[in-house]
């Protein structure tokens, strides 16, 4: 049975789905890609055949995994994510990225191309620039309706002060290279320092 939390929080519904036991080392699985049921089992040591079987279920109810036969007699499925289900792979990354850090430190999140570490960072795109974690929480979003109505001004006095003097010039693309390059120029600085 899925534990229901009752709450208006993405975090809470997210977890309504992907927050039983085994669900996100499915995942996790299956972003290697197509898998089969007895593939799974042998996988993930210890997961009884009648939870694998539920799990499967409920993902696939939720359109996060597609099920395709491969057999009919006797009947034999294969696995694979819904590009819903192939989202949850930033997830997964984020989970496994925290976990190589605080609890098992023999491996780390690397590029699979060159084998160096590689590291999670927020986005904003209409700011077109990373920010740190501590200026990220969920809320409403701002849609362009509400900007509208609301006028700018409001818009602007939501933003953290330090971007507020920099929103009040037009960002145009080579507005936003010149600020990138100059923060990678006053970076790469600060480190020969």
């Amino acid at each position: 049975m899925p534990k229901v939390y009752g709450q208006r929080c993405p975090v809470a519904k997210s977890l309504e789905v992907v927050g039983d036991r085994w669900t996100l080392l499915l995942v996790r699985d299956l972003l290697r890609g197509a898998r089969r049921f007895q593939d799974l089992q042998a996988s993930l040591a210890g997961i009884p055949p009648n939870i694998l079987s539920d799990r499967l279920k409920r993902m696939e109810e939720h359109g996060l995994v597609a099920r395709r036969f491969y057999s009919d007699h006797p009947p034999r499925a294969e696995y694979t994510l819904t590009p819903k289900g192939q989202q949850l792979g930033v997830v997964v990354g984020a989970l496994a990225d925290w976990g190589a850090r605080h609890l098992y430190r023999r491996v780390s999140l690397v590029h699979s191309e060159c084998g160096h570490p590689v590291e999670l960072k927020y986005f904003c795109r209409h700011c077109a620039d990373r920010v740190p974690g501590s200026t990220v929480s969920v809320g409403r979003r701002v849609s362009a309706s509400s900007r509208s109505r609301a006028g700018t001004r409001s818009v602007r006095a939501a933003r953290p002060a330090q971007t507020r003097s920099a929103s009040r010039r037009p960002r145009t693309s080579a507005a936003v290279s010149r600020d990138v390059s100059t923060v990678s120029t006053s970076r790469s600085r600060a480190g020969r320092s």
